[in-house]
């Protein structure tokens, strides 16, 4: 695995978004981990689910952590649709999209329930449901 996304299994537009990724994932380059799985500290006890929840990161092969939007366009663009996320890597626009995505991750139960009629899933999101 050249890639691990860690990810919200509760928050419906972040399972929305993961889906859309392992979709595109075809050739399973991703790696796909749900912090909230009872196993989860088990298997990584490392990381902190605390700070996992607080925004989405990724971890390259080699271990090193990358947060937030860029492990939006790490994700992306290992499925061929980096382009999508690269604007908001450019100097000048990133601080201000990393500062909007902060806001995002801290409420995205609420926005979520704005949006999708539901703060979280009941149960959990199934990665392989719509």
């Amino acid at each position: 695995m050249a890639f691990t996304l860690f990810y919200d299994g509760s928050c419906p537009l972040c399972m929305k978004e993961v889906r859309a990724l392992k979709k595109r994932d075809t050739k399973g380059d991703i790696q796909f981990e749900d912090i909230t799985e009872d196993d989860f500290s088990v298997r990584y006890p490392h990381l902190s689910v605390q700070d996992l929840d607080a925004r989405i990161h990724g971890m390259e092969e080699d271990g090193r952590l990358l947060f937030g939007l860029d492990v939006a366009h790490r994700a992306w663009g290992i499925v061929g649709f980096g382009w999508l996320y690269a604007p908001l890597r450019w100097p000048v626009i990133r601080w201000f999209a990393d500062k909007g995505y902060l806001l995002f991750a801290r409420h995205r139960h609420k926005i979520s329930a704005w949006l999708m009629g539901k703060p979280e899933c009941e149960d959990k999101c199934r990665i392989n449901s719509k």
